[in-house]
Parts: structure tokens; sequence; C-alpha cells
């Protein structure tokens, strides 16, 4: 196996192995809230005036799949929409008291996860964060240019 695919083998098997150990504590703690309905929410907590297509965006899902999740939420009472007095075409969403008790116990795992981490996190040396980081962006620059060249908008149903 060359050093390319060990970095994309490495880079699934860790996040594969975070999702697995991070998923029994949310399950326990956000039972009734699907991964998609809870990052939405913390999407929304921390991007004010956020809307259906910044969240298709975020999410590389369709408007529509974001508009059955929202509808979810605000049928759970985590989220309202609201328009602005100088935009009444665009919806936007904010989250509810219900809401902001979901994200903050989300918070309160990530901070809990990241303690258990930190570990590991305590060796890395500044210059080794810039150089992770800076491949991480370089990478995903690529990523975005080759999804740019299939001419796909991501957030389009794909029926229109």
């Amino acid at each position: 196996m060359n050093k390319e695919d060990q970095v994309i083998t490495g880079f699934r098997d860790v996040f594969n192995k975070m999702v697995w150990l991070n998923k029994l504590k949310m399950e326990d703690c956000l039972k009734g809230y699907k991964p998609s309905e809870v990052h939405c929410i913390e999407y929304i907590g921390k991007n004010p005036d956020s809307n259906v297509t910044k969240l298709a965006e975020t999410f590389y899902m369709t408007r529509s799949a974001i508009s059955k999740i929202t509808k979810k939420l605000m049928e759970k009472g985590c989220i309202e929409s609201y328009q602005k007095p100088e935009n009444k075409k665009e919806i936007y969403f904010r989250l509810t008291e219900k809401g902001i008790e979901v994200y903050n116990i989300h918070e309160e795992l990530h901070k809990e996860f990241q303690k258990r981490d930190q570990a590991v996190f305590a060796q890395v040396t500044e210059t080794q964060f810039d150089d992770m980081l800076g491949f991480m962006e370089r990478y995903s620059r690529h990523l975005d240019g080759e999804i740019k060249k299939l001419g796909i908008d991501m957030t389009a149903d794909q029926s229109e």
C-alpha cells in the first residue's frame, strides 16, 4: 500500500473509530434525535440566519432532504422559522429553548470527547498542527474543484 492509500485508509479508520466510540454516548444522551438532526441543531446554533440552502451546502445534502430534517426539528420544538422584515421570501431558522438544551448537551459531549483525546493532541507541536491543517485545506480545495468539474449542484434535488 502506498503512502497516499495509507493516509486515506488512516483517515477513514480514525474517523470510523471516533464515530463508533462517540455514538454510544451520543445515542444515550440524545435519545430521540438522529445524528443529522443534532448536526443541524449544532449548525443553526453556531450560525445566525441559517436557511435551507446554507444547511444543504454544509452537509452536502439536497434542499429537500434538509427541508425534511428541519420540519421534523420544528415538530419536535427544537427550531423555529422566521423571516426578516426586508426579505419576506427567505425563511431562516433559530433554536428554541428545547433546541438550545439539545445544542448544549451536544457541546458538552464534544468537550468530554476532546478531554478523552487530549493525551494525543497534547503531544502534537504547532508545526505538526499547521502541517496537518494545511494538508486538509489543500485536499478539501482539491475535492471542491473535482465536485465543481462535475457541474452538479449538491443542494439541488436531482429530479428538478
